[in-house]
C-alpha cells in the first residue's frame, strides 16, 4: 500500500500502482468524470500513470489552470495530426499550451496554410477527437528517437533530441500519431468537444530570425461547445473594447512611424485625461505626505551600473548616448529609482526626518522587441507614477500598509473592484538572478506577507516573480471581461540603499541604513489607461471622461442660448462642448453616443423660453428637464458617486 496526501491535507491508502484516476473514483464519480490531469509530488503526470510511492497528489479539471494546460497541450497534438492529413510532407516542431489555447509551429515547405483552410482542419480535428484515442506515454532511447526523425528528415526534432539526455526521452502516442513529448495530457481525445483555429502567423524556429520561418497555427478547444461559443462572444466583445480601436475613435492617442514604434503620441483629449489622472493621484499623495520631485530622462552609465539596472537591462535596452567628451556615456533611464536615491543623497537625515516620500511621474525607456509591442500595453517609452519611500526598519510595516490603502483607493475610484494580490518572491532554485544577501531578502519577504495578511488582502505567493533587487506585492485586476491584468506594485528593497550608501542618523547618534519602498499604484500611465479603456469600453467615470456634456441646439437660431448654457457649465468647471454643425438633431445624438459623451443637452424653443435644458444620458435616453443650476448640481453628485475621498 502507498499513502496519498490530498490537497485538503487528508491522507488515504491505496494499493501500489493505483492511478490518479483510481484516486478520483474513490472520492466521487463526478470528480472522476471531470478530472483530466494530475500532479504527483509537484510533477505533472497523466491520470493513468501508476503511483509507486507515498506522495502528494493534486487532481485537475478544466476549471484549473493546470487542467487547461494539459487540455490545450493535448489539443496541440490533435491539431498536428489533423494538419498532417492535408500536408503530409510538413515537418513538425513544437506545440505548447499558451494562456488561451495552444499553437503548433510547422515547416510547410513550399505549401501555405491560410484562413480558408481552417474549416477543413477543424473538421478533421473533431473527427479525430470523436475517436476517443488514449494519450499514451512511452520511453524511447536517444538512438531510436533520432532514427525516427532522421527517417522523416525532420531537422527540428533531431535538434531537440540531440539536446536531451538518453533515458529522459519520451514519446506520446494517440491514434496513428506519435510526437516527441514530455507529458501532461488528458486521458483521451474524446474529452475535446469543440475547437476553433484562431489565427495563423509566421514564427522563426527557436525565435531566431536567422533560422527558418515556420507557420504557427493557433487554436483553442473546450470540453463543451457552449464554452467555445461563450469564448468567441467574449473575443468579439474584446475586439469592440480594444484600446487601440477606442483610442483612435475617441481621439486619445496615436502612433507615428516617423517618431518610432512603441512611442505613443498623446492627442489633446488623451493628454487632458492623463492630466486628470495625474492630478487625482497627486492630490491623494499630498494628503499622504509625499513630496513631488523631477529627474532627467537620462543619466550617466555609472548611475545604472551602481543600481544594477545596467547589468539587468543594459544589453537589451537602448544603447548608450555618447558625447563629445571622451569615455562619457549616458543612458535613457530604464527606472526612476536610481535618480531618487540621489535625490535622497542631497543632504543628511536623522531618524526624526524619516520617512521621506519622493514621488514623480517619470518617463522611462526600454527597448522592447518590435514583435512584442502592442498599443499602449507594451511600449518603449512609458511614464510611471513612481514613488520611493525611505524609512527606518521600524516604520516599514506601517508605511507598506499605507501604500496598500492608496492602491485600493485608486482602484475603487476607477471601478476596479475585482482583484487579487500576488506576493512575488525569489526563485529559490535560481538565486543568482538577484542582488543582495539572503538575510535582507527574508526580512523583505516576511514584511510584505505580514502587511498583506494584516490588511486582509486575498493574496497568493508566486515564487520567481520578484524584482531583481527585492520582493513585491503586485495587484492582479480583473476587467469587465474577466481578463486579468497586473496593475499596481509595491516593493521592499534593502539593496539599493546599500548600493548607493544611503544613511540616516539614528537615536543612538550612529549612521543606519534606511529601507526603501518602491510603489506605483497605476504601474505605468500608458498601460493603465489601456486597461481602463478596455474595462470601461471607453465609458470612463464621469470625473475622468474627456467631455462630460455636449450641447445640441436643434437649429442655428438657438445657438446663442446654447452658448450661454455652455458658459454657465464651464464656469462651474463642467467639461462641455457645443455641436454647431448643420446636421439634424438625430444625427448629432447618434454621433454623441458613438463618442461616448455621458450627457447630451438638447436646446430648442421650449428650453430657451423657460430657461431650461432637456438632458439625455448616454446609453439610456431622456432623463428629464433641468434648470442650469439643477443640472450643475446633478453632475457634481454624479461625479461624487465614483470619485471617492481619500
Amino acid at each position: 500500500m502507498i499513502k496519498i496526501t490530498l490537497p485538503d491535507g487528508s491522507i488515504k491508502e491505496f494499493p501500489i500502482n493505483s492511478t490518479p484516476m483510481d484516486v478520483a473514483k474513490s472520492i466521487s464519480e463526478g470528480l472522476a468524470r471531470n478530472v483530466i490531469s494530475a500532479s504527483f509530488n509537484e510533477k505533472t503526470i497523466e491520470t493513468s500513470t501508476p503511483l509507486t510511492s507515498d506522495g502528494t497528489l493534486i487532481l485537475y479539471t478544466f476549471d484549473d489552470a493546470n487542467g487547461k494546460k494539459a487540455f490545450w497541450h493535448s489539443s496541440a497534438h490533435v491539431l498536428a495530426e489533423a494538419i498532417l492529413q492535408f500536408y503530409p510532407n510538413a515537418k513538425l516542431t513544437i506545440g505548447p499550451a499558451i494562456e488561451n489555447g495552444f499553437y503548433y509551429d510547422i515547416d510547410l515547405g513550399e505549401e501555405t496554410l491560410s484562413e480558408k483552410d481552417f474549416k477543413k482542419i477543424e473538421d478533421a480535428f473533431l473527427e479525430i477527437a470523436r475517436g476517443k484515442h488514449e494519450f499514451k506515454m512511452r520511453e524511447v532511447s536517444k538512438a531510436d528517437a533520432l532514427a525516427l526523425y532522421q527517417k522523416e528528415s525532420n531537422p527540428y526534432k533531431i535538434e531537440l533530441i540531440e539536446n536531451l539526455i538518453d533515458g529522459d526521452i519520451t514519446f506520446c502516442d494517440h491514434n496513428t500519431f506519435t510526437d516527441l513529448c514530455r507529458g501532461g495530457h488528458i486521458p483521451n481525445t474524446g474529452f475535446i468537444k469543440a475547437v476553433k483555429i484562431t489565427n495563423v502567423a509566421g514564427a522563426y524556429w527557436r525565435g531566431d530570425e536567422k533560422n527558418n520561418q515556420l507557420t504557427r497555427v493557433y487554436g483553442i478547444s473546450f470540453p463543451k461547445q457552449k464554452m467555445l461559443t461563450d469564448y468567441l462572444e467574449l473575443i468579439e466583445e474584446a475586439k469592440k473594447r480594444d484600446h487601440r480601436k477606442l483610442g483612435k475613435e475617441l481621439e486619445l492617442f496615436t502612433f507615428s512611424q516617423k517618431v518610432g514604434a512603441g512611442l505613443p503620441l498623446w492627442l489633446p483629449k488623451g493628454a487632458a485625461l492623463r492630466g486628470r489622472l495625474e492630478n487625482f493621484l497627486k492630490a491623494a499623495q499630498k494628503k499622504a505626505g509625499y513630496e513631488m520631485v523631477m529627474t532627467p530622462h537620462i543619466g550617466q552609465k555609472e548611475l545604472y551600473i551602481t543600481s544594477g539596472h545596467y547589468e539587468k537591462y543594459g544589453a537589451d535596452s537602448f544603447q548608450s548616448i555618447k558625447t563629445p567628451k571622451m569615455d562619457e556615456e549616458f543612458l535613457l533611464k530604464p527606472m526612476n529609482c536610481p535618480h531618487h536615491c540621489e535625490v535622497y543623497n542631497f543632504k543628511p537625515y536623522s531618524y526624526k526626518d524619516l520617512p521621506k516620500r519622493f514621488a514623480e511621474f517619470g518617463t522611462v525607456y526600454r527597448y522592447e522587441q518590435s514583435g512584442e509591442l502592442h498599443g499602449l500595453t507594451r511600449v518603449r517609452g512609458f511614464t510611471q507614477d513612481d514613488a520611493h519611500i525611505f524609512c527606518t526598519p521600524e516604520q516599514l510595516d506601517q508605511e507598506f500598509k499605507n501604500v496598500i490603502d492608496l492602491v485600493l483607493y485608486v482602484f475603487g475610484s476607477l471601478g476596479f473592484e475585482n482583484f487579487t494580490a500576488q506576493v512575488s518572491i525569489r526563485d529559490m532554485q535560481n538565486l543568482d538572478k538577484y542582488i543582495g544577501d539572503v538575510e535582507t531578502w527574508e526580512l523583505a519577504e516576511k514584511a510584505i506577507i505580514s502587511a498583506a495578511t494584516d490588511k486582509g488582502l486575498n493574496f497568493v505567493i508566486e515564487e520567481g516573480e520578484a524584482a531583481f533587487y527585492g520582493p513585491k506585492l503586485d495587484f492582479m485586476v480583473k476587467d469587465a471581461l474577466g481578463r486579468s491584468w497586473q496593475l499596481g506594485t509595491i516593493q521592499v528593497d534593502y539593496n539599493l540603499p546599500k548600493r548607493f550608501d544611503l544613511t540616516y542618523k539614528g537615536a543612538d547618534d550612529k549612521l543606519h541604513r534606511p529601507v526603501m519602498i518602491h510603489r506605483a499604484p497605476f504601474g505605468s500611465m500608458e498601460r493603465f489607461i489601456a486597461v481602463l479603456l478596455e474595462h470601461t469600453a471607453g465609458n470612463f467615470p464621469l470625473w475622468l471622461t474627456p467631455d462630460q456634456v455636449i450641447l445640441l441646439p436643434i437649429s442655428e437660431k438657438y445657438q446663442k442660448y446654447s452658448e450661454k448654457v455652455l458658459e454657465s457649465l464651464e464656469n462651474s468647471e463642467i467639461r462641455a462642448l457645443l455641436d454647431t454643425r448643420n446636421e439634424k438633431t438625430g444625427r448629432k445624438i447618434r454621433d454623441a453616443e458613438v463618442a461616448k459623451i455621458p450627457f447630451m443637452v438638447i436646446v430648442g424653443e421650449k428650453e430657451e423660453e423657460t430657461g431650461t435644458i432637456s438632458v439625455r444620458k448616454h446609453g439610456e435616453g431622456d432623463i428629464g428637464t433641468f434648470t442650469i443650476a439643477e443640472f450643475v448640481e446633478f453632475i457634481k453628485k454624479e461625479e461624487d458617486k465614483t470619485l471617492k475621498k481619500f
